[in-house]
């Protein structure tokens, strides 16, 4: 009986690697064994930055919001939490564009957050 190598497929599965290694540097584009290596820590890279991109995207709009508000005179957490007391909810991404490409429409909506503290502070006093 003649011996079974598994060409084709092993073929395919060199070829699947070898293509998801294409502009990788050196030999790990081009030699087999050093791609596997690359392309498997690649995964593992991409696996952990999709996670890590929602924190990265979530501190940046926070860092923009901070900005709008204290151009109106609020810091971000006094901005934060008259947009509660005013039972305004919008989330972040939304606000960190008003922020950015609609600065009185983040204008009003600061004002609207300082009248809600100003009311919160006569009720508890």
């Amino acid at each position: 009986m003649a011996r079974v190598k598994g060409g084709p497929r092993a073929h395919a599965r060199h070829r699947k690697v070898m293509k998801a290694a294409k502009g990788f540097w050196g030999r790990r584009k081009n030699t087999f064994r050093a791609a596997v290596q690359a392309v498997e820590k690649a995964g593992q890279y991409a696996y952990r930055d999709r996670r890590t991109k929602k924190r990265t995207f979530r501190a940046l709009w926070i860092q923009r919001i901070n900005a709008g508000a204290r151009l109106n005179g609020l810091t971000y957490s006094q901005f934060m939490h008259g947009l509660k007391l005013a039972e305004i909810e919008l989330d972040r991404k939304i606000l960190s564009d008003l922020a950015i490409h609609n600065e009185k429409d983040f204008a009003a909506l600061a004002k609207q957050a300082a009248d809600a503290l100003k009311k919160d502070e006569k009720k508890a006093a």
